[in-house]
């Protein structure tokens, strides 16, 4: 895990808070913290570390439904994923309102994992028939990282389940927790639920028949340096330019592009040389993929590498419109709402294997073509606020840039579970046994 620049931010664009002493809790025996073993144990396991959002609520997913816990749209939940079986999570919702729910997956750092495996969800009505579902897995990349899949409960013309108000269920399961390689193990969950208000207006019910799906080159033009976050919640922004980061084998470095209504989005995944005098080759050194505002999984690309330079683009996409929601394909149908994309990118394991562990360029290529359009028109607000906006502080944000606050130390307590209070308490604690040594004559 890669050291980064040290002022971690609260919230979009502030500052992190001073400690004070409303903030301090009592340290146990000989000065030790709790967690603190933890702390350091995380630190050093590398570069697989995922950075949970800071307010996620820890929840329990359940054997049945019945049993099942609420999770209300705008929140972001933490929970574990059992190596067998499903469980359930309620969720209460209107007769007009859409709803997207995802669950991102963390398996435990490994060089193996199944083809196969990963995470599969699905939005059931009171019935248990299925409004929606949706399968992830680590694909040929070899080696276990975040994945995230998404379902709805959409509210639309062309859809005769679903469509009333009431109870409805997210089940979350393991796609196959016995494939050679697979984790025995639980994993760690993190799940959020978006909703979306109808449109003001009635519309066209039929996604574009006609885009450009020409791809075009590549943008030109000298990189500029810019540290990829660990996790969705810590996305670094950028916008359209080339930017430049390092990863190591089973890293994954998470961005996010903000696209308005109209615009395409472009994307090129560069590999630099290793510079170790390794060879071999890794099919799917590189996987690349592309997640809408809700975490909807869009498109992904792999890139072989053989120590030298590879380059490869996703697939070229509509420009976000309201109505790709009514495409046949379901990644046409992921670009239906304007907000920040994510660009996901996740260097195998299997790469240290011939060229070691240490890091390797990656660059990232983002064009973004089209002129921006208004939106739809929503009947009420969306459920968190301006999801599927693009705001001035959005563009400004991956346009300058800010700090992620993605240290090696922030990584290891949101992996941990160890709140952001113990991180206070052991800086806090390193800080006045210092100062204590220092009062000794």
């Amino acid at each position: 895990m890669r050291g980064r620049r040290g002022t971690a931010r609260a919230g979009r664009g502030g500052r992190a808070g001073v400690v004070t002493l409303a903030s301090v809790m009592v340290l146990g025996p000989a000065g030790v913290l709790p967690g603190q073993v933890a702390v350091a144990e995380e630190a050093a396991e590398g570069a697989g570390a995922y950075a949970f959002a800071g307010d996620a609520r820890r929840v329990d997913g359940a054997a049945s439904t019945a049993e099942s816990v609420p999770l209300e749209p705008g929140r972001t939940y933490r929970s574990t994923l059992p190596a067998s079986g499903t469980v359930y999570y309620r969720l209460e919702l209107d007769g007009t309102t859409s709803a997207y729910a995802s669950a991102t997956v963390v398996p435990p750092a490994g060089r193996t994992a199944s083809v196969i495996d990963g995470v599969k969800v699905s939005v059931q009505d009171g019935e248990g028939r299925s409004c929606d579902v949706d399968t992830a897995s680590f694909g040929t990349a070899g080696s276990r990282h975040p994945v995230a899949a998404w379902a709805m409960r959409e509210i639309s013309p062309r859809r005769s389940l679903c469509q009333e108000a009431g109870t409805y269920y997210l089940s979350v399961e393991r796609v196959d927790p016995d494939g050679a390689g697979s984790s025995p193990g639980p994993w760690e969950t993190e799940l959020t639920v978006v909703s979306e208000p109808p449109g003001e207006k009635a519309g066209a019910t039929s996604a574009p028949k006609e885009w450009n799906s020409a791809p075009p080159q590549p943008l030109p033009g000298k990189p500029e340096r810019r540290s990829g976050g660990a996790g969705f919640a810590r996305a670094a922004p950028v916008g359209q330019g080339v930017w430049r980061d390092d990863i190591r084998p089973g890293q994954t470095l998470f961005y996010k592009v903000p696209v308005d209504w109209g615009r395409q989005l472009y994307a090129t995944a560069e590999l630099g040389g290793s510079g170790t005098g390794g060879s071999g080759y890794t099919a799917a050194a590189l996987d690349l993929d592309l997640y809408n505002p809700v975490r909807g999984h869009v498109v992904d690309v792999g890139v072989g590498y053989d120590g030298g330079q590879e380059a490869q683009s996703l697939a070229p996409l509509p420009p976000v419109a309201y109505v790709n929601r009514y495409a046949a394909v379901r990644q046409v149908g992921a670009m239906r709402f304007a907000g920040s994309y994510y660009l996901v990118a996740h260097l195998s394991a299997a790469v240290a294997d011939d060229f070691g562990d240490g890091p390797v360029p990656l660059t990232l290529r983002v064009r973004l073509s089209g002129a921006a359009q208004d939106g739809p028109g929503y009947a009420g607000e969306s459920v968190p606020p301006d999801v599927f906006t693009v705001t001035e502080e959005d563009r400004e944000a991956a346009a300058e840039g800010e700090d992620t606050g993605d240290d090696a130390t922030f990584r290891a307590l949101a992996v941990g579970g160890i709140g952001t209070g113990t991180a206070l308490l052991a800086g806090l604690g390193v800080w006045t046994l210092a100062a204590r040594r220092r009062a000794v004559p």
